[in-house]
């Protein structure tokens, strides 16, 4: 299965996300997409398989993965400070694959009914929603704890 984790500003959360996706599962590929240089290298510090930066890997990226996980601003243009482009916004929002969106309320969006939870607890409802898509795909299982 082919995980596309999207993050901007820090990368703090996709860092989380590929931290937890890889320590829970093998058999898992993690390609990280960055809006910018910062992102991308705290994401690939956390173990993505491959990364890169900006627009077009959003894009490309996009066409490819089974599974794309980001906090919820990468579906919407100019979100994240600005970082996400109408195109990227579009590339996510047209994937063929599953989204799974992280429901962060902050930079000027709210997402009504949404409790404000922990990022551990976010992070961890992405990893069980993971585990549950992959249960239809071979090869991939839970790594031995």
């Amino acid at each position: 299965m082919e995980v596309l984790v999207i993050d901007a500003q820090g990368g703090g959360i996709g860092k989380q996300v590929i931290t937890a996706l890889k320590k829970k599962f093998s058999g898992l590929t993690v390609t990280a997409v960055g809006t910018n240089a910062t992102a991308t290298a705290a994401m690939l510090k956390a173990g993505a398989d491959q990364a890169a930066t900006g627009e077009n890997p959003v894009k490309v990226c996009s066409r490819r993965a089974d599974v794309i996980v980001g906090p919820v601003g990468i579906v919407i243009a100019d979100a994240l400070l600005g970082e996400i482009t109408p195109a990227m916004a579009v590339a996510v929002g047209q994937s063929r694959a599953k989204r799974i969106l992280i429901p962060v309320n902050h930079c000027d969006n709210f997402i009504a009914g949404v409790p404000d939870l922990s990022t551990a607890r976010l992070i961890g409802s992405v990893v069980e929603e993971i585990g549950r898509l992959s249960g239809e795909e071979k090869g991939f299982h839970k790594s031995a704890e």
